[in-house]
């Protein structure tokens, strides 16, 4: 088992929580698996498969943890499955904006091959998951926190691609884009509430939608991306995401850290 970090999720007697959305598998897996180790009651949220988000809840540490499933591009999905972390948890301190429509084969959408419908369909989907599901979660987290009143943290889940550009997944890049945009904007609007919003840009990281191609002719050029000779792995970003989460990195709010090994510098 971890440490724990000198950072607590107790508030006197008061359990903080966490809604880590798309924690079925990879990164929010990892992500939900750190703050439980920390001590936070989690929200595992997935979008289709409940078999995935209950092996990570049966993987959590402590008690009292929930999954909530539920289609992100849904606006009213969106708030409702805020609403059920609250009533499940008591509360939601902390939220993790991780689901993503991620770059496959299959959303392949290369502007010169992609078919009309092809690509209107990609880039509707895309923007609905990546960008306006987690500004609708966002909403509904934040309108909580305020009533709270204790203060707050949000983290998005943005990405390199939103620098150094995805010419096969440009409504990828485009949407962590927007994402990490708009989480500046959101870490302006909410700090006179104590609430600090921030955002980490990973890399390539070695998740099962990865394995594919870390393990076909390409992998070795891929690690080579970063001079570190590897990939990100899921708990490289999670470590990330559970600092900015914490007190001790309110002040950092509105920033956007680089989480890719060197592999591109801006």
């Amino acid at each position: 088992m971890t440490d724990r970090p000198h950072h607590s999720a107790t508030d006197g007697d008061i359990v903080k929580g966490v809604l880590v959305t798309g924690a079925s598998r990879g990164i929010g897996r990892a992500v939900a698996t750190a703050f439980a180790t920390r001590g936070y009651r989690v929200a595992v949220h997935y979008a289709s498969s409940r078999h995935d988000a209950e092996t990570t809840l049966r993987g959590l540490d402590g008690d009292g943890h929930v999954v909530v499933g539920g289609d992100l591009a849904d606006p009213g999905e969106a708030r409702r499955i805020v609403d059920e972390a609250v009533e499940a948890l008591g509360r939601v301190d902390v939220l993790v904006n991780n689901a993503a429509q991620a770059p496959t084969e299959q959303t392949r959408h290369p502007v010169a091959e992609v078919d009309y419908d092809g690509w209107v369909a990609v880039w509707r989907r895309t923007v609905d998951v990546n960008l306006l599901g987690a500004v609708n979660v966002t909403w509904a987290v934040a309108r909580h926190l305020i009533e709270l009143g204790n203060g707050g943290s949000i983290v998005n889940v943005g990405s390199r691609g939103a620098f150094r550009g995805e010419p096969e997944h440009p409504a990828y890049g485009a949407s962590k884009a927007a994402l990490q945009a708009f989480g500046q904007s959101m870490a302006q609007a909410l700090a006179p509430h104590g609430i600090s919003v921030t955002s980490v840009a990973p890399g390539l990281v070695a998740t099962e939608r990865q394995e594919a191609a870390l393990t076909g002719p390409d992998g070795d050029a891929l690690r080579g991306q970063s001079p570190f000779g590897r990939v990100g792995t899921p708990r490289d970003v999670a470590a990330a995401v559970v600092h900015l989460a914490s007190p001790d990195a309110v002040w950092s709010s509105g920033a956007i850290l680089d989480v890719n090994g060197a592999s591109y510098l801006r």
